[in-house]
């Protein structure tokens, strides 16, 4: 016996299909907007450092990271967010904030060493940054959108070739 009857599987494939052409429609609205979202995260985060870079260098100099990566990750972070917000050079983007947040994810966030005290909210920022790390992949993947930077850059090497 059929799981869903002929009737019940198109409405079923009618209901994908709906929801295949809104997300076409919407489609670079949203990615405008999720690519706003998820550089703001590095670009609010760069800024503090880059405020009180000494600071921040320092901090992550004494937990154990390369002098160089140190001096070079609060730039990396607030660059890669501005890039992100604009949507230019979009894929090295978040191929860069990819790399940033594996490696702040294992600088700051390893649950299985921290504090007991600590353990539950350490594990919480885990998860949150592999799920930022998802985003960035499918940014990788879509690109930026034609509401970018990227798309602008394109539209007007095309108009003088």
């Amino acid at each position: 016996m059929p799981l869903m009857s002929s009737s019940q599987s198109a409405q079923t494939t009618s209901a994908f299909g709906t929801m295949d052409r809104v997300a076409d429609i919407v489609r670079d609205p949203l990615l405008l907007i999720g690519r706003i979202m998820l550089g703001l995260i590095f670009f609010m985060s760069g800024w503090g450092k880059l405020l009180n870079y000494g600071g921040a260098v320092s901090s992550l100099i004494n937990r154990g990271v390369p002098g160089w990566l140190a001096y070079l990750a609060p730039v990396v972070e607030f660059l890669g967010g501005a890039l992100l917000i604009i949507g230019l050079a979009t894929r090295l983007a978040a191929v860069l904030v990819f790399m940033f947040t594996i490696i702040a994810t294992y600088i700051s966030h390893r649950y299985w060493l921290s504090d007991p005290a600590q353990t539950a909210n350490q594990y919480t920022h885990f998860w949150k940054n592999v799920c930022i790390m998802g985003g960035t992949l499918f940014l990788f993947v879509t690109g930026s959108g034609r509401f970018a930077a990227d798309a602008l850059l394109n539209r007007l090497s095309n108009t003088k070739a």
